[in-house]
């Protein structure tokens, strides 16, 4: 499980400026996000997913809030395939990805992202649009090793206008947040 880190913090802060209505937390690792739009007046539910089963089980036993339902989900698939949720759209999608290069030598679901780092990013946005209301707000976070010149010209080429919000140097990398829509 990804415990909270200076990228989780930067994303938690636009979470409180941004988050609302139906909220989706992909990759939820320890809850951070999901909790933190919750205590929002402005949300009035939280789907949080994560694909790690650990990660899940943390959440279901360590966070007690009507407003958040954790599931064990690989980005939107259970979305797609539950009956439950058929036409469910979000508000506010807040992801925090697995954006690191890949690593042979390190494989841990909570840190790849792809032999470029990109590679999962890209799919959760062809995912996604689906999912997406007129105004949904996407907010995310990723590292200058992801590949932000490619990732960025992915985001122009797919119709999605980008907003950085935040940057912070930290140590031998840039982080960024940003919001994201159609």
């Amino acid at each position: 499980m990804y415990e909270p880190r200076e990228d989780s913090l930067m994303l938690a802060e636009q979470v409180k400026k941004y988050a609302k209505g139906v909220v989706l937390d992909i990759g939820t690792g320890s809850g951070i996000q999901a909790m933190t739009a919750a205590k929002l007046k402005k949300v009035v539910k939280v789907y949080a997913v994560d694909i790690d089963k650990e990660a899940v089980d943390y959440c279901k036993n360590n966070i007690n809030d009507k407003k958040v339902v954790f599931l064990k989900s690989d980005l939107f698939k259970i979305f797609r395939v539950d009956k439950r949720f058929s036409n469910l759209k979000f508000d506010t999608i807040i992801f925090n990805p697995p954006y690191l290069p890949d690593d042979p030598k390190l494989k841990d679901l909570a840190l790849d992202g792809g032999k470029e780092g990109y590679e999962l990013i890209c799919r959760f946005l062809n995912e996604a649009e689906k999912f997406l209301k007129p105004n949904t707000k996407i907010l995310m976070v990723f590292s200058s090793l992801t590949g932000k010149e490619k990732l960025e010209k992915y985001l122009l080429k797919k119709r999605f206008r980008l907003i950085e919000l935040n940057k912070q140097r930290i140590f031998f990398e840039e982080l960024y947040v940003y919001l994201i829509d159609k």
